[in-house]
């Protein structure tokens, strides 16, 4: 599993925490971790929790990732921002609990943490226990168990409500305000990991297309 981990501005100065963490659990079970920053307060490329959501959309939707890790200072705005784009399904993640039964029962394919709110003594532990419950079993798999066939058959209907719902995501991004598109994707190492992960030819030419217009 490629995972990607983005950060937003204002919780930017634990990037470094949240990757040790992130990279100690997933890295020994043969996942791989893409640091899409921000790295830091004071990078170049700021990124608003809403850029994340429209980054993490195309890191989602073009193969260059199948996982999201992501968060502001409460984890909501994040997670609201990701939902509203077509491919994502992210739930917000506060405890190891809610990392299990979101992976369990809903089978999406990001999260969101609170990076602030409830953030203090022992958080990268909070972190590192969020990763190892939310990775320890394939995802899908059904809480408690006996349910999994109903909660299967849900997560399907909502692909279906979802798939519906949403235009393409090459028409969203065209419709929104071109600085806020073009910020989302100008991370010092976006170029490096994305165009050598995405899966998708169409994908990448339509990032391209974006790049092009800075």
């Amino acid at each position: 599993m490629k995972i990607a981990l983005i950060m937003e501005n204002s919780q930017a100065a634990k990037n470094a925490v949240v990757e040790a963490s992130l990279r100690k659990v997933a890295e020994p079970l043969g996942h791989t971790v893409r640091n899409y920053g921000m790295y830091g307060a004071g990078d170049e490329a700021q990124l608003t929790y809403v850029q994340n959501g429209i980054l993490a959309a195309i890191l989602l939707n073009s193969g260059a990732a199948d996982f999201v890790v992501t968060g502001c200072g409460t984890g909501e705005g994040a997670m609201l921002a990701l939902n509203s784009f077509p491919g994502v399904i992210c739930g917000h993640v506060a405890t190891p609990l809610d990392a299990y039964t979101f992976a369990q029962i809903n089978d999406g394919n990001a999260i969101s943490i609170p990076y602030a709110l409830g953030f203090g003594w022992g958080g990268d532990l909070n972190l590192e226990y969020i990763f190892e419950k939310l990775f320890s079993e394939p995802f899908g798999g059904g809480y408690p168990k006996e349910r999994a066939v109903p909660e299967q058959r849900n997560k399907r209907i909502l692909d279906d409500v979802r798939a519906a719902a949403f235009r393409p995501l090459s028409d969203i991004l065209n419709s929104l305000d071109r600085s806020l598109v073009l910020g989302a994707i100008a991370g010092e190492r976006f170029d490096t990991y994305f165009f050598s992960d995405c899966v998708k030819p169409e994908a990448a030419a339509m990032v391209a297309g974006l790049k092009q217009m800075e």
